[in-house]
Formats: structure tokens, sequence, C-alpha cells
């Protein structure tokens, strides 16, 4: 008989084998002190917790299953080994080897707002289906000038489709596998880009500005479209509500008004 203990990972609550635990503790603390002093280490572990918390999601058939060695030994190989990250490697001789970086993974349509005009929906289908974005954007042009339709289907894929806000959701976005390496390189590139972009700034600052301006107008349009979709959706569910309470009340007349006639003979009436 094995005692279990609850852990919070990434604000999500699992009971977990207490062996299990120690090894994923051990694990969570190699790669800390594999990334210490490296630029954007708590959001690297933050991400990390966060997929590994995706992970074990994906293996519970419920709510009250027990998170095992298995799982464990899983996710680790999923995630990669710590030798892989320059961490602990003698604590973790038992785990399986690993085949991640040969891994592919099925891109995931998201919208990327990283690289958005509008509303990032272009720049998502270009991840997803391979295909330029400047291609995409003149189709959506091209049906909307002629159609309308192009206009229908990019406010569509804007509210239906998902932001790639997460690490996890932007390698998902581009097919990559979501373990450490990635997880780090992805955030490293983000602070690369910010400061390519500050040692920049004066000579970038005149051709942004437009499209700066642009990307302002339009994230104002999205949010004012937004809100009044989610007006226009409580609106039909508040008309919805009351159509179906008055169809319920005349039904519950209709059947009391026809008892009350079986009941009671009037003459002359058939």
């Amino acid at each position: 008989m094995n005692k279990t203990v609850n852990i919070n990972l990434a604000n999500v609550l699992f009971h977990i084998d207490e062996e299990a635990f120690k090894k994923l503790q051990r694990y969570l603390e190699a790669i800390k002190r594999s990334f210490s002093g490296t630029t954007g280490s708590d959001e690297i572990i933050a991400d990390i917790e966060a997929r590994i918390a995706e992970l074990f999601q994906e293996r519970m058939e419920n709510d009250r299953q027990v998170i095992t060695m298995k799982e464990v030994d899983a996710v680790i190989k999923v995630m990669g080994q710590p030798e892989d990250y320059m961490v602990d490697e003698d604590i973790f001789e038992d785990a399986p080897k690993s085949d991640f970086s040969q891994s592919t993974r099925s891109k995931k349509l998201y919208r990327d707002i990283d690289s958005k005009y509008i509303g990032g929906v272009c720049a998502g289908l270009e991840h997803y289906l391979g295909f330029d974005a400047l291609w995409i954007r003149l189709i959506f042009i091209f049906f909307a000038i002629f159609t309308g339709f192009g206009f229908i289907a990019y406010i569509l894929l804007w509210i239906l489709v998902p932001e790639a806000a997460t690490t996890s959701q932007k390698l998902d976005m581009k097919g990559k596998p979501v373990n450490i390496s990635n997880i780090e390189k992805k955030i490293k590139e983000g602070y690369e880009d910010v400061a390519e972009k500050v040692k920049g700034v004066d000579y970038d600052k005149v051709g942004n500005k437009v499209k700066s301006s642009g990307r302002t107008f339009f994230d104002a349009l999205g949010n004012f479209i937004m809100f009044c979709f989610k007006v226009f959706a409580k609106f039909i569910g508040i008309i919805l509500i009351i159509t179906g309470a008055a169809t319920l009340i005349g039904l519950f007349i209709g059947m009391f008004t026809v008892g009350i006639l079986d009941i009671i003979h009037i003459p002359g009436i058939d």
C-alpha cells in the first residue's frame, strides 16, 4: 500500500503516488538547477510545469485517478531526459530513453498574435496550411469584396479560433514538439527579439509608426466587434429563454383548459 499526496502543478490539483512525486520533484529540481542564471528562467520553468500538467491531464481518465510512476516516466519521455539539458543524470538512470528530438506533431490551429495585423487569423493559417500569409490575406480580401463571404469567414475565425498565448500553444501552432529544449529556445528567441527591437528602435521608428497605428486601430475594432458579438449572443439567449418559457406556459394552459372542458360538460356543447 503506497501513500498518495496532493500537488498543485500549474494551478491544477493532482493526486500522485508518493514515490512518483519524489521522482517528479527531483526531475523539476534538476531542471530548475540547469536553468539557474538563464535569461527568462522563471518563464521557462512555468511553461515546463504547465506542459507537464497538460500531459498528466491527457493521461487521466477521471479527476480522482492517482498519478503513478508510469505516468511520470511517460511525461519525462515526452519532455526529454535531464541529461539532454545538462542536468543531473544519476537520479534518472531508470527513466525510459527518449526519441523526442525525432518526434513530429500535428499542427494545431491558433491565431498568431505575434505576427498579427488585424486578428492574427491569416498568420495562424500560414503556420497551419504552410502558405504565405500575404496570399491568404489576398484571398480573404478578394472574397470579401466580390462575395462578402471573406469578411464573414474572417470574423468567425477570429471569434472561434483561440490565440496562441502560451509558449506551448505557439509550439503546437508550428507543429514543434513541446519539450524542454523547444520551450527554452522559444522563450530565448522572444528575449532576443525584444533586444533587437530595442537596439534598432531609432531606425525602425518611422517605418513602424504607420503599422503600429494600423494595429492599434484594428485592435480597437476587434475589441468592439467582440463586445457587439457578446451583447448580441446574450440578447439571442434572452429571446430564446423568453420564447421557451412562453411556449411551456402556453402548453400548460392548453392542457389545463382541455382537461377542465373534459370534466365539465356544458349542455349543447359536444
